[in-house]
């Protein structure tokens, strides 16, 4: 039977489900390009740079392998701009007799497959995605019956069934997490290896020129483009963590530095999230420099748990969650998104870098990600849908799956405690523990009011008064909010006029 089998711009393996019983003699391959996908938000210039220049040099790699690819440029003569349009005009073109796709991530894409049977006429297998440690179907046996579902167990599960960092049915080391000593402040004397990056190929190139044309009022900066494209460089990439940044990943995960997003993190999360490595050969790297002497357990166990833990977690969520989660709201929170977010142009130094870094990489960190950006918005009562397409359109490895319940679970606490057990919400105090920040900014850490105070101070209290029908009772936040009860009704009142004086101020 003749198939065509559609690859998406993320599913860039050669193990990928749909390929597995190719017959070479009669399918092809079909790749797509297209508008739709490129502007469903207005994506940062380097992410679709990855995707489509990734998607060019695998296509190619199925041509070398004997696969029959028809492959739709973004700017081909008649290119419908959406998925089912260019299906519609393959299955004219090459008269399949069936359609075979692996399970899209995102829920809005699997729906549009879904339709395909009906709309075409054709018989469409869906089949499931088995590039991941856990099943949606595994998730939801671990989340049943549970009222909060707290990353760590389901991580520990992961580690037993995955044989990853275990001596027998113990966590290797004797503890399941090594967290507590992976939030070191980075000292100003430690070497930061500079970090690999790869030079655009002619292929590269080109799909830069074609990005800069079709959408050039998009955000971001092409010219500095230096993500893993292809599977050998993506290995390159792998080696390079491993060897060069590995061994301190565990110590400094939470720092933050002027000028320097990359320090001692992966950067592996965009080649990752397309396919070009998969999860499992990472955590054995990871697990395989333990064994060898040249990384520390904490270093290993807490980049394991980012993979294993944290990005199988998160899948799970939202394919357990979807579609109603993308508009919880727990907080009502309202505000528009700040101009800045686009532009870095802000006078607060922390918020500055982690969009700087953003928009010259489409890369910033996790923690600039949850205790900046994020934490910003939650302070600031930003509308969650705003926060989380900004998160999407921005960065190279941000797919909705993984994405959303960072946004929404993580960053904004908008599912009301499902994924996290408080609100990620803190001062300015944070930031200058675990930062250099706050000696280049206009504003002064330490006071916690008035004109030159760092406004992290007064929108963290503002945020505790405003949500205090919801929040007070949660046992974590009951230190801060033991501290507001000493607190006159006017000097409350003062707080909440300062924090809105100065969002209104913003421009939106």
């Amino acid at each position: 039977m003749k198939t065509l089998r559609v690859i998406l711009g993320d599913q860039l393996s050669l193990d990928v489900a749909a390929l597995k019983d190719i017959d070479r003699t009669k399918d092809h391959v079909l790749m797509m390009e297209v508008v739709g996908e490129c502007t469903s938000v207005k994506h940062h210039k380097q992410k679709i740079i990855l995707i489509l220049s990734a998607m060019r040099h695998f296509a190619q790699a199925l041509r070398d392998d004997g696969i029959s690819v028809d492959y739709v440029a973004l700017d081909a003569p008649q290119n419908s701009g959406s998925f089912s349009g260019e299906v519609e005009r393959a299955i004219k073109r090459l008269k399949p007799q069936r359609l075979v796709v692996t399970a899209p991530s995102e829920w809005r894409v699997l729906k549009e497959a879904e339709s395909w049977q009906a709309l075409f006429g054709l018989p469409v297998e869906i089949l499931d995605d088995d590039r991941f440690f856990a099943t949606p179907q595994r998730f939801a046996q671990w989340a049943h019956g549970k009222r909060a579902w707290r990353m760590e167990y389901f991580y520990r599960e992961m580690r037993v069934e995955h044989d990853l960092l275990m001596e027998g049915d113990k966590p290797l080391g004797g503890a399941w997490n090594f967290d507590a000593e992976n939030r070191k402040a980075l000292p100003s004397t430690l070497f930061l290896p500079e970090r690999k990056r790869f030079a655009p190929d002619a292929v590269t190139q080109q799909v830069m020129a074609l990005v800069e044309r079709m959408f050039p009022d998009h955000i971001g900066l092409s010219h500095n483009f230096g993500w893993p494209v292809t599977r050998k460089d993506a290995l390159a990439a792998l080696d390079d963590f491993i060897t060069q940044a590995l061994p301190h990943f565990g110590d400094y995960q939470d720092a933050m530095k002027t000028g320097n997003s990359l320090l001692y993190h992966s950067l592996l999360a965009p080649a990752l999230n397309i396919g070009l490595l998969s999860p499992k050969e990472i955590c054995l790297a990871a697990q395989a420099a333990y064994h060898t002497g040249h990384a520390p357990l904490n270093a290993v166990e807490g980049f394991i748990r980012q993979i294993l833990g944290w990005r199988e977690y998160v899948r799970g969520i939202y394919w357990s969650q979807m579609p109603d989660y993308a508009d919880r709201n727990e907080l009502q929170a309202e505000r528009p998104l700040p101009a800045f977010y686009w532009s870095g142009e802000t006078t607060m130094n922390c918020l500055r870098e982690a969009v700087q870094s953003t928009i010259q990489h489409a890369y910033a960190h996790h923690i600039q990600r949850l205790m900046i950006t994020g934490n910003f918005a939650l302070l600031s009562g930003v509308s969650p849908h705003e926060i989380e397409r900004w998160y999407l359109a921005v960065y190279a490895d941000a797919f909705e799956w993984v994405e959303m319940p960072n946004t929404l679970g993580m960053a904004v606490f908008a599912d009301g405690g499902q994924m996290a057990s408080k609100p990620y919400a803190a001062s300015g105090a944070y930031i200058h523990k675990m930062s250099d920040y706050c000696s280049g900014c206009a504003y002064d850490v330490k006071q916690k009011s008035g004109a030159s105070a760092c406004p992290f101070n007064y929108l963290y209290w503002a945020f505790l008064i405003r949500n205090k029908d919801k929040l007070s009772r949660n046992p974590r936040l009951g230190m801060p909010y033991k501290t507001l009860s000493g607190w006159s009704a006017e000097r409350q009142s003062q707080i909440l006029a300062e924090a809105e004086s100065f969002l209104d101020s913003l421009p939106t």
